[in-house]
């Protein structure tokens, strides 16, 4: 099992000098992964009515670094780790140019990318680049087609419902061939769509509890039912430090152990600490933690 991290967006700043600190330490104290937020337009909270609970997290009043951009600077400041979305909103981009920038970032970081996708919940989000909010499911499953076929092939041509190729393709090609695709969501039709499409899963859910592990029994029937095998399918669990008593982690980990996962991450945002030091030290006890018992 792999100790992941989610970069503490939130919380680390902008300073270029402080995130590469940041990357760099964790290498150091032997985390595997590390992945990132993603939001492009963020919403006002206190004029956009409607927006409650988890979600004002992902508003104006927190800042999110862009993604793709962020993946470069970290392929260039770490060696090891492999860099991820969890999970980029695909559908509110053009999907050959998601294509061409993960493409970009796996040369760049000899083949250590891993493309989380997700559809995103933020209606007004979609409106402002132009997207449409309603057939973002659909359009998400064409789109993955469609960046596995540039990500392997020297030309393509494709026609879909809303992508059309003729004889065109990427220069340079990824390491990865494909790049894997990873999932986020919960739902029962994001479920049929990891067992489908997905080389991974970044459940919502953040205990390896008996609700996750009938999820987990319906996501691997589906799969088998699709001519996969489950086993091909990574799953990282999630320890929520803000939300998660440090005496809880170890039985975490045990959990998502029993579970199968292959990795588990941990989100050190809004547990009050005061330095990046701080986050370095938790998800140093988390990466103990895994490599201890595994």
């Amino acid at each position: 099992m792999r100790a992941s991290a989610v970069l503490p967006t939130t919380e680390i700043g902008n300073d270029p000098v402080v995130i590469r600190d940041y990357a760099q330490a964790l290498e150091s104290v032997g985390c595997d992964d590390l992945v990132i937020y993603d939001e492009v337009l963020l919403s006002d909270p206190d004029k956009v009515p409607g927006i409650e609970g988890d979600f004002l997290y992902y508003t104006l009043r927190n800042p999110f670094h862009e993604a793709f951009v962020l993946l470069g600077f970290l392929a260039a400041v770490t060696k090891k780790m492999t860099l991820g979305t969890s999970v980029l909103v695909a559908p509110m981009r053009e999907t050959a140019l998601i294509a061409k920038q993960a493409a970009e970032i796996d040369v760049l970081s000899q083949g250590r990318m891993r493309l989380g996708l997700g559809l995103g919940w933020n209606k007004y989000a979609y409106q402002g680049v132009g997207e449409d909010f309603h057939n973002r499911g659909r359009r998400l499953d064409e789109q993955v087609a469609v960046m596995r076929a540039l990500w392997t092939n020297k030309t393509v041509s494709f026609k879909g419902n809303w992508h059309h190729l003729t004889h065109s393709g990427l220069s340079p090609l990824p390491v990865q061939r494909p790049i894997p695709v990873w999932f986020g969501g919960g739902a029962p039709r994001a479920i049929e769509r990891i067992a489908r499409l997905g080389d991974g899963w970044f459940p919502e859910v953040e205990s390896p509890n008996a609700d996750m592990e009938q999820r987990l029994s319906r996501l691997r029937q589906l799969a088998k039912d699709a001519g996969r095998n489950p086993a091909d399918i990574g799953i990282e669990g999630k320890i929520r430090v803000s939300t998660t008593p440090e005496g809880k982690w170890a039985e975490y980990v045990t959990g998502w152990r029993r579970l199968g996962a292959t990795h588990v991450s941990m989100d050190t945002m809004a547990a009050g600490f005061k330095s990046p030091d701080d986050h370095v030290r938790a998800i140093e006890k988390l990466v103990k933690l895994v490599k201890a018992k595994g």
